[in-house]
């Protein structure tokens, strides 16, 4: 995303907080429907396939009860993603404790195409769900930052707790084990 763009969107973003705080609840639904969907793509994509709109949801509470502390260092955006961040991190601790549970649904290792292509397309993308999933936590959610959700390293290192830099090593190595699994395979 280029600098006015951000800008944009930082100001779109400032604009809908003052009126949130002013009272006006469609601003609140604005902010939703404005970050839920890219929240949603990077909890699915950081491991979570059950419950993903229930970390969406819990992520906008905090922020709503956290936003007059908001302070605007980073974007509103990427303060959404730190709290993301933060409750997928919380969720897998929690479920390391209580131990694994695996639960299939019926009809579930069966699915029909209706075309080739169809099918193409799911193998390719089942390969590089793979090939993501083999990484690191940390480098699948910088990858998955950058690559699906287009943000700057210093975004990304805000959110996952980390340096520019780091971010930076982080992405190149993901990109480079993600080539190699999808050559290998």
């Amino acid at each position: 995303m280029d600098v006015p763009a951000k800008q944009d969107e930082a100001a779109i973003d400032a604009a809908l907080i003052e009126r949130w705080k002013a009272g006006d609840q469609r601003a609140a639904t604005e902010i939703v429907s404005r970050h839920a969907p890219a929240l949603a793509r990077f909890a699915s994509s950081s491991g979570e396939r059950d419950g993903v709109d229930e970390l969406v949801q819990d992520t906008f509470v905090r922020a709503f009860n956290a936003l007059d502390s908001f302070r605007s260092d980073s974007s509103l955006r990427t303060w959404l993603f730190t709290i993301l961040h933060r409750l997928v991190l919380d969720r897998k601790r929690s479920e390391r404790r209580r131990g694994p549970s695996v639960e299939l649904e019926e009809g579930h290792a069966v699915q029909g195409y209706d075309a080739l292509d169809a099918l193409v397309a799911e193998e390719t993308a089942a390969r590089v769900r793979q090939a993501v999933s083999r990484l690191s936590p940390l480098q699948r959610d910088v990858f998955v930052l950058r690559v699906t959700e287009g943000m700057a390293y210093a975004d990304i290192a805000t959110t996952v707790g980390s340096t520019e830099g780091a971010c930076r090593v982080h992405y190149h190595n993901a990109m480079r084990a993600v080539k190699e699994f999808l050559d290998d395979a």
